[in-house]
């Protein structure tokens, strides 16, 4: 026991000169404050940070164009979406997306040709003027989007929710829309068709 307590005799010496020696107690100051001035760091980056997420995102979705599968695309689009980025012209033609919830996003002039959409959720979702033709929406939400000029031909709406939904001068031509068609949905595709 004696080698043990002469050891803890010499550690409480130490420890008593060291907390007297003002050089440390300047260290133990500059060591918060350090880290103070990397949380001021973290906190003035972080719109870089919010941009570089945004790039990435945007590359995964354009280096993937015009490929079949996902590609980590549901979550690009879905990232860009939550940080209300609009996704005019995004070009996903082709892509298996099944699932993804688009909800308010800005899709003008968007290319979801002959893309798999289906079980997805684009509840206020503004297509206008945006190639949709052959897409499979079926079973979607697509409550409130808007279709105005879309190019619906040859689309998969079966079983979709399309209550209040836009389709002026919309292209339904060989569209499937058999399920659930309530009668103000069927007054708003003769609309459609009806339009120049």
């Amino acid at each position: 026991m004696v080698p043990f307590l002469a050891l803890e005799f010499a550690w409480e010496w130490l420890a008593y000169f060291l907390s007297n020696w003002k050089f440390l107690e300047v260290l133990e100051y500059m060591s918060s404050l350090s880290v103070l001035i990397a949380v001021l760091f973290y906190f003035s980056e972080s719109g870089d940070r919010i941009k570089q997420k945004h790039y990435q995102a945007w590359q995964v979705i354009n280096t993937a164009q015009g490929k079949g599968g996902s590609g980590g695309r549901i979550e690009a689009l879905q990232e860009l979406n939550a940080d209300r980025i609009p996704l005019v012209g995004v070009d996903v033609s082709g892509a298996f997306l099944q699932g993804i919830n688009l909800a308010a996003a800005r899709l003008l002039r968007a290319n979801f040709n002959s893309t798999d959409l289906r079980d997805s959720d684009f509840r206020l979702a503004d297509f206008s003027d945006a190639d949709l033709k052959s897409a499979n929406f079926r079973g979607s939400n697509l409550t409130k989007a808007n279709f105005r000029g879309a190019d619906l031909s040859g689309s998969d709406l079966s079983e979709v929710d399309l209550t209040e939904s836009n389709l002026t001068g919309a292209n339904l031509d060989d569209a499937d829309l058999t399920g659930r068609i309530s009668p103000e949905f069927t007054g708003a595709i003769w609309r459609a068709r009806r339009m120049p």
